[in-house]
């Protein structure tokens, strides 16, 4: 805390000032906050697991014998340094070896199934309108910068990142035995190509709104619209099952495809595709591709200074690839039952002062509030870790093949993803690992999911009182539940189907609400003259001041009748705020708050803390603020 601060003026400034002074971003990092720092914790605790699983102990288990020997494979960097470029050679011949157009759909799949998201992307996904049935779906993609808004806006620092990023390319491809000449020209074409699927591409306010991007289509349509790629042999290279309908995201975007496709000489798309194999391996292959990827996308996109120590990247690797064999040991070691049942008390107190919420609005007619009461009683609560474990024992794991045991585990992912099509939604299945400092609801679903990673000191401890818990994993808790009723989350019903359960009035009354939160972040400028964009984060801001509503409700139920005594010189009420600031300390390098500013649905720590605490009079009473002062709002803005 900075106690010289006014909590009034400057509340953020008041929890986090020492924090934020004595925190720099470390140089391995773009920002640096308290997710950050227990994230850190967590992956020492991975480290030890993985150490001792890559200690090639004849008594290992089967997930122990997969994670110990991913962990060691990416680890071994002279390795991998002394096999260069060859495990890659298969795939790069395949590439290569194109003499026509009708070559590209086959070999797209077999890219898709090494992760690779060139042109479009394919998976499984619930229909948003029978969320029971798993469906085939396509979406836009093949970019490789973070959003279309880079390829298109024509400031100047725009401008010259685009330059920085085809130096970039250029880079890789000369590494990977290109001429200095042919490298540079592949890599101004490889530009010019994703900047037409850029402009085909639906910007990222556009697609907040879920029925803009849900469009039930037959394979015959979806060909009509791009009918330059052979889809049938797509879809039966890449192994999916029989399907006749399939979502389409985004037609336009594929309408877009199909010309570049028609257009672009071979030779380009080979190029193309030859990048993002590059790109997609950089972090397994030789240390030259390592520090050349991070350069351009740690370095320059978000303004790290040092690479990553290896093993905190292998971490991150064997967690990306193996994710639910090592939670599995890190729930062993970290989440005990009574956490998960502490955890999961607390959430359902936090939905009852929902219910009280709902049921207390004098802007919602009662037709439209026993909609949303169903919908919040059918909502399910995911603590922890899944109830079943996922089996990778058809994942091949050899030591000293890094390259190819990222692309098997990751060609696992994919056929398990697609064998889904045209079965049953599996509501159990979890799409987080065990270990991440995250949280989320899934509007089709209709639950909320906590891992074990952020179910830990400082969000949650059972050793600090109760209002320091329901101030930081309280309102995270109310945060996700408030997703199910935000801008997005109120478009889907109790089963998760995108149906308007809404009366015209109710919901022209929620979009008055709505946007108070839009015209009020809007003014927020996190970086020199960057606003942030209120439309796009609307669902988090949303989620932001409802969720410490409820968590605040829920506090004071829960001290009722109990004395409220001081803790280290402040009431519980001024705690609950005070922990709630302080679980968005946050430091964040020029570069990355530019970035976030531009592409990231939430708002930066400084901006959800005031902004959210100077909308509640309960903050205003807890520290005697006054009409006037920066941290009373007026308006005061909120929907839930």
């Amino acid at each position: 805390m900075d106690v010289t601060a006014n909590p009034c003026i400057d509340f953020y400034q008041y929890a986090c000032g020492t924090w934020i002074a004595d925190t720099p971003v470390p140089a391995d990092q773009s920002s640096w906050d308290t997710f950050g720092d227990l994230a850190d914790r967590n992956r020492a605790i991975l480290r030890g697991i993985l150490e001792k699983a890559s200690a090639n102990d004849p008594k290992r288990s089967a997930v122990e014998q997969k994670i110990g020997d991913f962990y060691a494979s990416c680890m071994e960097q002279p390795v991998i340094d002394q096999l260069g470029t060859k495990p890659l050679e298969p795939e790069l011949k395949r590439i290569d070896a194109i003499r026509s157009k009708d070559a590209i759909p086959e070999l797209v799949a077999r890219l898709h199934l090494l992760g690779l998201e060139v042109f479009f992307s394919f998976s499984s996904e619930p229909d948003a309108k029978n969320s029971l049935q798993m469906i085939a779906g396509v979406d836009q993609g093949g970019l490789g910068l973070p959003d279309r808004d880079y390829y298109l806006k024509d400031d100047p620092k725009s401008v010259k990142l685009r330059q920085q990023y085809v130096a970039h390319v250029q880079k890789m491809l000369e590494l990977a035995g290109q001429s200095p000449a042919k490298a540079s020209a592949d890599a101004q074409a490889v530009l010019r190509l994703e900047t037409d699927l850029a402009k085909g591409s639906l910007d990222l306010v556009s697609r907040r709104d879920p029925n803009l991007i849900y469009h039930k289509m037959s394979v015959q349509q979806l060909a009509g619209l791009a009918p330059g790629f052979n889809w049938p042999t797509y879809f039966t290279a890449i192994g999916a099952p029989s399907f006749t309908d399939l979502h389409v995201s985004v037609p336009d975007f594929f309408k877009a495809m199909d010309a570049v496709l028609t257009r672009t000489d071979i030779a380009v798309l080979k190029a193309y595709l030859r990048w993002h194999l590059l790109h997609s391996e950089a972090p397994f292959l030789p240390k030259a591709f390592v520090l050349e990827n991070f350069g351009f996308y740690n370095q320059t996109l978000t303004g790290a200074k040092e690479l990553q120590p290896r093993w905190e990247r292998c971490v991150k690797a064997t967690d990306s690839d193996l994710g639910l064999a090592l939670g599995q040991k890190y729930v062993e070691q970290t989440f005990p039952p009574d956490a998960k049942t502490r955890a999961l008390t607390m959430i359902q107190e936090i939905e009852e002062m929902l219910s009280q919420d709902l049921q207390s609005l004098d802007w919602m007619t009662p037709a439209t509030k026993e909609q949303a009461l169903v919908k919040l009683r059918a909502v399910a609560d995911k603590i922890g870790y899944p109830g079943k474990w996922r089996d990778y024992s058809s994942v091949d794991i050899v030591r000293g093949q890094a390259v190819a045991n990222d692309e098997r585990a990751t060609e696992f992912e994919v056929h398990r993803l697609l064998g889904k099509i045209g079965q049953p939604v599996d509501r159990a299945e979890w799409d987080i690992t065990p270990p991440t400092v995250n949280a989320y609801y899934d509007p089709q679903h209709n639950d909320i999911n906590f891992p074990a990673g952020i179910l830990q000191p400082p969000f949650f401890d059972n050793r600090m009182d109760a209002a320091v818990n329901y101030g930081a994993i309280g309102s995270i808790m109310g945060h996700e539940l408030t997703h199910g009723f935000d801008d997005q989350g109120r478009q889907f019903d109790a089963l998760g189907n995108l149906r308007n359960w809404w009366t015209p009035g109710d919901a022209a009354e929620f979009e008055k609400r709505a946007e108070c939160f839009i015209k009020e972040y809007s003014a927020f400028t996190p970086v020199d003259d960057v606003h942030l964009n209120g439309k796009l984060t609307l669902g988090e801001n949303t989620a932001d001041n409802g969720g410490v509503h409820l968590a605040f409700m829920a506090l004071m139920k829960s001290l009722e009748g109990k004395s409220q005594v001081k803790i280290d010189g402040f009431t519980p009420r001024q705690r609950f705020f005070l922990a709630w600031g302080q679980a968005w300390c946050e430091n964040v390098r020029p570069e990355m708050a530019r970035l976030w500013a531009q592409t990231d649905v939430h708002s930066p720590g400084r901006d959800r803390v005031n902004g959210v605490l100077g909308n509640m009079p309960e903050f205003r009473d807890a520290f005697a603020c006054h009409a006037g002062q920066p941290m009373v709002h007026a308006p005061a803005c909120r929907v839930w």
